[in-house]
């Protein structure tokens, strides 16, 4: 999180003096691109909703190469899609230089607000640029895309293909391939559940806004058990904790912090179904087809959550939620009463909903 806040301090400082110095491009004419980049950089749900747009392209234009320039932290989710050619971290010096000299025809910066990835798109020299125009940014494409909050950012995605003359995304399909080594190393570790069919719980949250609490997600596991399902957590070294005190019996598991992301969707993959906040899993369960129950406060429901009848989203919607954007969640001073105000009581009958 160090790496990801010296970053913003980094576009703040240097991004508004870099665009007012930069010439706007000029638009010229690409008929069929044959090499692509694709910038993003932050979280794993924006890498989950842009693999729709990635496979459009390469459905479209079969032969052309596609480069993702990613983070660290979310860059394993385009290894799960074989649209992607190749793999670029916008975190390492290196990578980003060979993104910048890269001679590509396209450059779609699928950034939301942050002004380093326009400039970085620019640099590339590419004669098509595509980019959301949410502030001075836009002067650096030759197409600047509306941005909207209240549309769900797969759709908004979808947008910044229209310059390439790709008006909608159909695809229904799962874009997530978890590969077999993964797959077979989740089954070992499953092994101690004999086949019985399991409920994922992942308590994290990158701040505390929106976590719902380690003593909710503890009895919640109990009742869980009531039905007759053990509980399995997943999340990263931060949750590790919290999952030894939320696993309440010798038929639960913690992987917390023991799992890459791609264990981490395998096991979500086999489960019956995820309880999480507003999340990177979330998402990556909702591509695999898993349902799930999710808890929403600070977070933008009509943007984020899952849309279809698998899922349940849990939302009081109080008067200041929701309070992030552009990824920006401001501190709480009523200690997150969105997502306190969320019982126990209301994912159990949420879970029981889904399970009939």
């Amino acid at each position: 999180m160090l790496k990801v806040r010296f970053l913003k301090q980094l576009d703040r400082i240097l991004g508004n003096a870099a665009v007012f110095f930069m010439r706007k491009p000029t638009p010229v004419a690409v008929q069929t691109p044959h090499k692509i980049l694709f910038i993003r950089p932050g979280g794993i749900g924006d890498a989950v909703f842009l693999l729709r747009a990635i496979r459009a392209v390469k459905d479209t234009y079969p032969s052309c190469s596609i480069t993702v320039l990613a983070e660290k932290r979310n860059a394993s989710i385009f290894l799960f899609n074989d649209a992607v050619t190749r793999i670029l971290l916008y975190d390492r010096m290196h990578d980003l230089l060979a993104a910048i000299r890269g001679g590509f025809d396209v450059v779609i910066d699928t950034e939301q607000w942050h002004r380093l990835s326009a400039v970085i798109a620019r640099l590339t020299g590419a004669p098509l640029l595509v980019g959301f125009g949410t502030n001075n940014r836009k002067k650096l494409f030759t197409h600047p895309i509306p941005y909207f909050q209240d549309r769900h950012e797969s759709e908004s995605f979808q947008t910044l293909l229209e310059p390439l003359g790709i008006s909608s995304v159909e695809l229904l399909e799962s874009l997530l391939e978890i590969p077999p080594q993964v797959v077979a190393a989740v089954e070992k570790k499953l092994a101690v559940l004999a086949g019985k069919p399991y409920i994922v719980l992942f308590p994290g949250a990158s701040i505390s806004e929106r976590r719902w609490g380690t003593v909710k997600f503890r009895e919640l596991a109990r009742r869980i058990h009531a039905m007759g399902f053990p509980v399995v957590v997943v999340g990263g070294r931060d949750d590790a904790l919290s999952g030894n005190d939320i696993i309440s019996s010798d038929a639960d598991l913690n992987f917390a912090g023991k799992t890459s992301l791609a264990e981490s969707a395998a096991i979500i993959a086999r489960s019956r179904l995820l309880v999480t906040g507003d999340s990177g899993l979330l998402h990556i369960a909702a591509e695999l087809k898993v349902p799930t129950v999710s808890l929403f406060g600070p977070g933008i429901e009509k943007k984020w959550a899952p849309r279809d009848d698998r899922h349940i989203v849990l939302n009081k919607h109080l008067s200041c939620s929701p309070c992030t954007s552009f990824g920006y969640t401001p501190k709480c001073r009523i200690g997150a009463r969105c997502l306190a105000l969320i019982t126990v009581e209301d994912v159990e009958r949420a879970i029981r909903l889904i399970l009939g």
